[in-house]
């Protein structure tokens, strides 16, 4: 595994650099700071396409909005949804999970794991069971079982779901990742990136990777070409498939074991780092 320090490989003439967000490139305070700013810029500026692919809902994405150049698109909710910065946060694209399919993973969840809650993070914002926890709530969201959030006909008028968020209060994160994969992996994706028992449910086959390998395929660029940046178990996917990958020093024991390569953690700016290498070796091309 090389670390920030290493050489990078000879073979690394990055196209696309992919980065999470939260405990990535944004500092624990969730800012972004000058340096990052700067390397971002700089890596646009030589003909590098900079993705910001995250578990965020387009919503909660004006932290990075201004700092997105050229193309302004994000990837959204783990893979849900491609949205456009320069118009809002407007979709492009969404790859959603089917209501009943939620409701499968609902049902298999109460089972396995009772006392969970639950929340429905549809394209239109989010609403939530009376016992989810208060994290980043809306105070126009419906609240009502999971059952009946994901009926047809409420609420959001049949709007795409794009995540099923599920809460426990007595499971450690990773227990709790476990068990549900055990008991309802087979509907649909599942996944986490808080610290705490809180996991996130995609369609089946929907990841940071499959979307990014998308977006990339789009513009004719391989895994090869693709330098990627993450912390958590929702990342693991995108740095196993990107060509070159770093795991932040703050990044969970698996996501570092995942990657190819490390970088200091987000509150040093593990990810501009790696991008001023990056750039100071293709300086050395030229």
């Amino acid at each position: 595994m090389t670390s920030a320090t290493d050489p990078l490989p000879q073979s690394t003439m990055p196209r696309l650099i992919a980065t999470d967000l939260d405990g990535t490139l944004l500092r624990d305070d969730k800012s972004v700071s000058d340096r990052t700013v700067a390397a971002l810029a700089a890596a646009e500026d030589a003909g590098i396409e900079v993705f910001f692919v995250t578990g965020r809902p387009a919503r909660w994405m004006d932290v990075v909005s201004e700092h997105v150049h050229g193309h302004g698109l994000a990837i959204c909710a783990n893979g849900a949804a491609v949205v456009d910065l320069h118009a809002g946060g407007e979709l492009v694209q969404v790859r959603d999970l089917a209501r009943l399919t939620a409701l499968d993973v609902v049902r298999a969840l109460r089972d396995a794991a009772p006392g969970t809650s639950f929340a429905v993070e549809l394209a239109t914002g989010i609403h939530y069971e009376p016992a989810y926890p208060p994290f980043h709530l809306d105070p126009g969201a419906t609240v009502a079982t999971a059952e009946k959030l994901l009926h047809e006909g409420r609420p959001g008028e049949g709007a795409p779901v794009l995540k099923l968020l599920a809460h426990h209060t007595g499971l450690t994160p990773d227990g709790f990742l476990a068990l549900a994969r055990t008991a309802a992996g087979g509907h649909a994706s599942i996944t986490r990136s808080s610290p705490t028992a809180l996991l996130e449910v995609s369609g089946l086959g929907v990841s940071k990777a499959s979307t990014l390998a998308l977006c990339c395929a789009e513009r004719g660029i391989s895994a090869d070409e693709v330098v990627a940046f993450g912390d958590m178990p929702n990342d693991i996917e995108m740095l196993s498939w990107a060509g070159t990958s770093y795991a932040m020093g703050n990044a969970h024991p698996d996501v570092t074991a995942a990657a190819s390569g490390r970088t200091v953690d987000n509150n040093e700016d593990g990810v501009a780092a790696v991008i001023e290498r990056i750039l100071t070796r293709l300086d050395g091309r030229t």
